[in-house]
């Protein structure tokens, strides 16, 4: 990786800058980073950080939303703020000649967000115009049906975008609690590239981020999955049922065995074609058209997750298909040839994964949140290339907690 990992002095707080300096192209990124601060923090609120990102992308209090895009589009400005769960974050990109420009539209944006009534009034009827139209779409109506199974009596068992009646009841004086708390430096990284020296970065960066206020650094937080092999079932009027799965995997971002965690989830379900769920699934029984299942492993949770459709009277069979096979592959491993093939993907792929600048970036910003070191995924290929069978299979038949899964399906 080539970023730089710097710091910034802003009122008496480091504030953490990864930077790499690209002369490629002509031009400038820069995303401010809040962790720990998506819909995480949502509370009994769900849908906050959600409805308070919409808000931020509606300009300012005095030029409104129509005028504030109007001068971003006049020099082609790029200015968006999005969510995750852990983090909350504001991207700006531009041409490097109108970087300035952009930089101050950003601080106005940053000193006077539109909170004003008619605002708020708009986005909440149009998020819940997009809740209404989501109660008949059966993908998410069964995603977050097993969130609420596999983290239950969590921030994740709550949807992101909320639920009507949350929407209905968040305020703008829950909106500007939310921004005050979650944009400040004791919880910021900074995330900038570009033609651009690091100098002038340095103090443009200066003047933006003393709009800021110091705030308080957020407790991270761990979730784990439930294991307690639930099955929730909903009748809709459907053509097809719809399937999602997941379990517990016992994991964290820095264990030093993450690479066979990685090895394991793309043959198990991962690779699409070639995988042990869409080979047993699709090829051979012709019961889906697609089926996936990975280990997603974040900082705040981790777990083995997937999904399927299928049709309404086989929605049993494949239920039961995809429990025998992930019970097989902990009992029985892989074989040489899935492991020879995993590697000739996972290692013959990796250039393309940081062949832009923003691949890159995003890279570098994964590894240092996760306080891993810039070269780990180096380090992590060199690992898989001398992967033995029997260490590959010893490591999954030491995670049991995969078998342990519970399903949320929704069929006619």
């Amino acid at each position: 990786m080539s970023a730089e990992i710097k710091h910034i002095d802003i009122k008496g707080i480091k504030v953490p800058v990864i930077f790499e300096k690209n002369k490629s192209l002509p031009t400038f990124n820069l995303q401010l980073v809040f962790k720990n601060s998506g819909y995480i923090q949502d509370k009994k609120l769900s849908g906050l950080a959600s409805l308070s990102s919409k808000l931020l992308n509606e300009g300012t209090k005095e030029l409104g939303s129509v005028e504030f895009a109007q001068k971003l589009e006049e020099k082609a400005i790029s200015l968006s703020v999005s969510n995750g769960f852990e983090t909350f974050v504001v991207e700006l990109s531009s041409l490097t000649d109108v970087s300035q420009d952009g930089l101050k539209l950003l601080k106005k944006l940053l000193k006077s967000p539109n909170y004003t009534k008619d605002t708020l009034d708009k986005l909440k009827t149009l998020k819940i115009g997009s809740l209404k139209r989501k109660e008949n779409d059966f993908d998410y109506v069964a995603r977050n049906e097993l969130k609420k199974l596999i983290f239950k009596d969590t921030p994740l068992m709550n949807p992101s975008s909320g639920t009507i009646e949350t929407i209905a009841n968040i305020k703008i004086d829950d909106i500007k609690k939310f921004i005050n708390k979650t944009l400040v430096l004791n919880n910021l990284i900074v995330v900038a590239g570009g033609d651009i020296k690091y100098e002038t970065l340095k103090n443009s960066l200066q003047l933006l981020l003393d709009t800021l206020s110091i705030g308080k650094n957020t407790k991270e937080e761990v979730f784990v999955a439930n294991n307690e092999e639930k099955v929730n079932t909903l009748n809709k009027d459907t053509q097809q049922a719809y399937i999602y799965f997941a379990s517990p995997f016992n994991i964290t971002v820095k264990d030093e065995q993450a690479y066979m965690a990685k090895v394991a989830s793309f043959i198990l379900g991962g690779s699409g074609f070639g995988s042990r769920l869409m080979e047993e699934i699709r090829v051979k029984r012709g019961l889906a058209y697609s089926a996936y299942g990975y280990i997603s492993v974040n900082k705040s949770h981790s777990y083995f997750t997937g999904y399927l459709q299928t049709k309404n009277e086989t929605s049993n069979e494949a239920k039961e298909l995809v429990s025998k096979i992930v019970d097989e592959f902990v009992k029985n491993g892989v074989t040489q040839d899935e492991l020879d093939a995993a590697k000739n993907f996972l290692t013959g792929s990796e250039p393309l994964r940081v062949e832009t600048l923003s691949q890159r970036l995003n890279k570098s910003f994964t590894y240092f949140y996760r306080d891993l070191k810039q070269d780990y995924s180096q380090k992590e290929l060199e690992k898989i290339e001398k992967l033995k069978l029997e260490d590959l299979n010893h490591y999954i038949k030491s995670h049991k907690e995969i078998s342990k899964l519970s399903y949320s399906i929704v069929r006619k």
